[in-house]
């Protein structure tokens, strides 16, 4: 049976205020300044500029008592908006400020890999059918250079959309001919091809270690890839080990992903902006706010004015109404937006004010082994803030050292027992690992066993997996592929 009753209960939701400070938290400086265009252009109440300073009016007995008669049918608080408060502009406070130019974002602009293949195509002089087929086959090519879909597939694509019959032979005569083109090595359907691909165009006939490289990737690719010298010189019947080495260091130096220079259909290198500068000036830590993407802000005076007109007017029909009502709207969204920008620059400042406090003695120097263990709950204790916050402080944002850029995430790590009962950051550790490995013999490099017990001795109490997990956060192989000859 259905019952009808009331029940009480408590909910927490986010206000719109509160929800766009969360936003404008997240983004970091570089898209800073498109959030605050985007807001420019749907709100007519905010302007980009200073304060403007206007002279105060004297009002004469008439204005006064036009002000005192005029009716209030619509309540809206007019010193909220036309006296000099706080919201009325602002203005970031850091060291940073003055008359500098806009500056834009640089973007490096470039032709793409897809154009420069197809200006080469160009160049061949093939009939309608097999520029068909190489444009088919271009279209192919994936950003890093290569061709993974099947040949007989690309056929059918070619049947099917084009009404192409065409042969396996022919698309791959084509796909030969575009393999000639340059980046060396395109269009190969595996690193094995890529590689010969790039030897052949090296080979005069004369060069041993081009011969010996191009036989080494033929004829023992498994061997190559295992590191497995020994059983490449038997295999290939070679006595002086020199000629391994010097093969292989030339096939080290080949490009595995030809397409990487040209990727996507506009070539664009992202430049980071960071949001905050820390200078060391003689032993003292000087931290600012980087605003040069925030431009200044203020409320349309134009608007405001509205208000004093609504206010001096003796009609007060209904559309009257609605527009001071739509005004007011504006002009709160302005006033909650600019206040959201000056929380989100004080919000930035405090948590890094204490990640610089927390990590003095790194700042002082840069040296990675005074890197003390640091997790979001320490920052967001000592600014009294949820650890929500200060992850979303962290996530996003870079600060400019004497010692190079950095995003806030890399000084967050987990700690490290030693033997004298303290706490390192793990990121002391693996600077340790990295050591350790770029000093080791590389005929003999150190296995994760070997690594930990290094480790130990040096009275870091660590285990082997985690060796194994900081040396793969390095993106350093394991020993096997370390081995050279």
């Amino acid at each position: 049976m259905q019952k009808l009753g009331l029940s009480q209960n408590l909910q927490q939701k986010l206000s719109p205020q509160q929800i766009q400070f969360i936003k404008l938290l997240q983004v970091p400086t570089a898209e800073l300044l498109s959030r605050v265009e985007e807001e420019l252009e749907i709100n007519p109440a905010l302007e980009e500029g200073a304060e403007e300073e206007v002279p105060e009016k004297e009002t004469t007995e008439t204005e006064a008592e036009q002000t005192e008669e005029t009716p209030q049918e619509v309540e809206v608080d007019l010193k909220d908006y036309l006296g000099e408060d706080d919201y009325s502009s602002y203005k970031t406070n850091n060291d940073n400020s003055g008359d500098e130019e806009d500056r834009e974002l640089p973007i490096a602009v470039g032709t793409s890999l897809h154009e420069s293949l197809m200006t080469q195509l160009g160049f061949l002089g093939l009939n309608d059918r097999k520029y068909a087929i190489g444009k088919q086959l271009i279209g192919s090519i994936e950003s890093d250079g290569y061709v993974r879909r099947e040949l007989e597939s690309i056929t059918n694509d070619l049947a099917f959309s084009q009404a192409i019959e065409t042969t396996l032979g022919e698309v791959e005569e084509v796909l030969k001919m575009i393999q000639s083109f340059d980046p060396p090595g395109i269009a190969a359907r595996s690193l094995q091809e890529c590689l010969l691909l790039q030897l052949e165009r090296m080979d005069d006939g004369q060069d041993v270690d081009v011969i010996v490289g191009r036989r080494i990737i033929s004829e023992c690719y498994e061997e190559f890839t295992k590191k497995h010298y020994s059983k490449i010189m038997k295999k290939l019947d070679l006595d002086d080990e020199e000629y391994i080495k010097d093969a292989i260091d030339l096939i080290i130096k080949l490009n595995p992903k030809p397409g990487g220079e040209g990727t996507a259909d506009m070539i664009k290198n992202q430049y980071i902006i960071p949001d905050f500068m820390l200078a060391n000036n003689n032993g003292k830590l000087e931290l600012s706010l980087n605003s040069s993407n925030a431009p200044e802000l203020r409320i349309s005076r134009s608007y405001t004015d509205m208000f004093k007109a609504y206010d001096k007017s003796d009609k007060k029909d209904k559309k009257l109404k609605e527009a001071v009502t739509f005004v007011k709207q504006k002009l709160d969204a302005a006033k909650w937006f600019i206040d959201a920008i000056k929380q989100r620059q004080n919000t930035l400042m405090r948590t890094m004010k204490a990640i610089v406090d927390f990590q003095y003695d790194y700042f002082l120097e840069g040296d990675e082994t005074k890197l003390k263990p640091m997790i979001l709950k320490d920052i967001a204790q000592m600014i009294n803030m949820d650890i929500s916050t200060v992850s979303r402080v962290a996530s996003s944002k870079a600060v400019q050292t004497d010692f190079g850029i950095f995003p806030l995430k890399y000084f967050f790590s987990e700690g490290i027992a030693t033997d004298s009962g303290e706490e390192v950051s793990s990121r002391e550790v693996k600077q340790i690992i990295k050591e350790l490995v770029e000093a080791e013999d590389k005929a003999k490099p150190l296995s994760d066993d070997k690594l930990e017990d290094l480790l130990n001795e040096k009275g870091y109490n660590i285990a082997r997996r985690t060796v194994a997990k900081y040396r793969e956060q390095l993106n350093i192989p394991v020993a096997r592929l370390r081995k050279e000859m």
